[in-house]
């Protein structure tokens, strides 16, 4: 469908804010893509949206029929996914999904399914991987400078009262599949995989709502074990006022600690530091601006030269669905039974 010597077409369905404020600037920026399509079926959202000459559609199969559509990023409720990921397979067009890929493992596999039996590449968009810092901490990790890593922890949070948006679809149980859990969570499973090169080999989680008045959780922690034996600690929620620090990853190992302040997001910048085991002195890690860029910018090239190159994703959609089906299986049954205060 592609080819090296031009660069990828992608179109975006759902043109809410993450689209509109990373995904769409992010493709104009990029050199190997240019954004053909917007679509959303809300005309009004469609229009908020710049896009340059991309055109727009409120139907995703006009969308699909535009020969110039390579590939699609999809932006829209969760509940969406895997329909919207059949149909782009179904006309050929390769996939980035945002997370979770599904609301259930049996959904996911069927996305998975549906694209390789078109031969289409198929991603789930976890854009933290792509940020400066963590993709600098993954070397780090690589050369042993943290020496063995015993615990890793993240403290990734916000504050989403029920009327955070006009259509807060995320705190609807039927169109987000859950709360704060299944929107942060799959970020923190996913980039300490590839933080620490491990698998994660079990995982639990508490849920609460504590705080707003809606029928999905509004925080969660996760504490699991690597299959090295290294300890995760995942700290989620919606019930976190944005001025306090809640953006925080930790990695403790015997010859340093490394901390990542203000990295988890959709932004760059953030700091990191290393902090030395014998003598306590701590130390920045600075990055350069070629590094230090939007990680959604570093996503899509990433994924457009995998395709226009004719290479595979560099991490398998199996993995996606193992990831969701550890995160469902720690899953507890639902706080809606019990009452904010």
């Amino acid at each position: 469908m592609s080819s090296p010597s031009r660069r990828l077409g992608w179109a975006i369905v759902g043109c809410g804010w993450v689209a509109r404020d990373y995904v769409a600037p992010a493709i104009q920026a990029a050199d190997n893509a240019r954004l053909v399509a917007l679509c959303d079926s809300d005309a009004e959202m469609l229009m908020r949206i710049s896009g340059n000459d991309a055109l727009r559609y409120t139907a995703l199969a006009e969308a699909l029929a535009n020969p110039h559509v390579d590939a699609v990023y999809i932006a829209t409720p969760n509940h969406l996914h895997p329909a919207m990921t059949e149909a782009c397979a179904a006309a050929g067009k390769h996939v980035l999904c945002e997370k979770p890929m599904a609301i259930t493992p049996e959904e996911g596999t069927r996305m998975v399914e549906a694209c390789q039996r078109a031969g289409v590449h198929y991603a789930t968009a976890f854009d933290q991987r792509h940020h400066g810092i963590h993709r600098r901490l993954r070397t780090l990790v690589q050369e042993g400078l943290l020496g063995t890593i015993t615990q890793a922890r993240i403290h990734y949070a916000c504050w989403l009262p029920r009327d955070w948006a006009p259509h807060n679809w995320r705190v609807d149980p039927r169109q987000a599949g859950g709360g704060a859990m299944i929107d942060l969570a799959p970020h923190g499973l996913d980039l300490l995989e590839v933080l620490l090169q491990d698998e994660w080999a079990s995982l639990t989680a508490l849920l609460q709502r504590r705080v707003h008045d809606y029928p999905v959780d509004d925080g969660a922690v996760l504490i699991g074990q690597f299959r090295s034996g290294i300890l995760g600690i995942l700290q989620v929620g919606y019930n976190c006022p944005d001025a306090y620090p809640r953006r925080t990853l930790e990695l403790i190992g015997t010859k340093a600690r490394a901390l990542a302040y203000k990295s988890m997001g959709q932004t760059p910048g953030g700091t990191l530091t290393l902090t030395d085991a014998v003598t306590g002195e701590e130390r920045p890690v600075p990055l350069s601006p070629s590094e230090d860029r939007c990680p959604f910018l570093h996503q899509i090239q990433a994924f457009s030269a995998c395709v226009l190159e004719g290479r595979p994703q560099p991490f398998s959609p199996d993995r996606d669905i193992r990831l969701l089906r550890l995160l469902t299986q720690a899953t507890p049954p639902s706080p809606a039974e019990t009452s904010c205060r």
